[in-house]
């Protein structure tokens, strides 16, 4: 990819992922091209990558469109999530590759963030980039290949929006979660850690559920069908 389409890709990726561009959105060529002084090749050749990232879609004489979660996709990425992310913390316990200090770290940043008293959505974006990094640390530690497989699953707007929509209840228990994950790592308990992990992801998605506004007509589903808030 050109260096001007890598340049396109990471601001059109951060928008979406930010939520500045709204789930069903059309990205036009043209209007891209505008904005960022740039022939429509590399616009293309971004939108391209994005949809291989499964944030867009991209359609035939229709050009470009954010994705779009139904409640039947979102069913399937929290149920792939809890069994991937089991796997991970059950294999990370048991290689004890798991930097502890560095998790309990993260797990107190988290909860100065989310001290009681605070509105909801206050320290929101800052908790979501703690918490991705805690994530990813057990994925890193529970094999070569989780890392790039969690990678798709995680870095979409509807997994990056929950903490936006936690109430202080919500938060205590995620909480909760994480100080319990570290404890079973700590003590190298597989079966332990995966059922932490599965009950923490499995929350979530309830949480993000519960949120949520009713799905659209089915007919208007447009390409993956993606919604906006997120889940963790």
């Amino acid at each position: 990819m050109s260096q001007s389409a890598v340049r396109v890709h990471e601001e059109l990726r951060g928008d979406i992922l930010g939520g500045r561009c709204e789930p069903g959105s059309r990205l036009r060529e043209e209007e891209l091209a505008d904005r960022f002084g740039l022939s429509r090749t590399p616009v293309r050749e971004a939108l391209r990558r994005l949809e291989a990232d499964g944030l867009v879609t991209v359609t035939p004489r229709r050009g470009a469109e954010v994705v779009r979660w139904r409640d039947d996709d979102l069913a399937e990425l929290v149920e792939l999530r809890a069994l991937l992310e089991g796997h991970a913390a059950r294999r990370a316990a048991v290689s004890g590759g798991v930097d502890l200090v560095a998790l309990t770290e993260l797990c107190e940043r988290m909860e100065a963030e989310a001290l009681p008293g605070t509105e909801p959505g206050d320290g929101a974006d800052e908790i979501t980039r703690l918490n991705m990094e805690l994530h990813r640390a057990v994925h890193r530690a529970g094999g070569k290949l989780l890392p790039d497989l969690l990678a798709r699953l995680i870095d979409v707007p509807v997994v990056r929006r929950t903490f936006h929509t936690y109430s202080e209840a919500e938060l205590r228990r995620s909480s909760a979660q994480h100080r319990e994950l570290v404890d079973a790592l700590a003590a190298g308990d597989g079966d332990w850690a995966a059922a932490v992990m599965q009950a923490h992801i499995r929350a979530a998605g309830a949480t993000l559920r519960a949120r949520r506004a009713p799905d659209p007509d089915p007919g208007s589903r447009g390409g993956t069908g993606q919604a906006d808030d997120g889940g963790r």
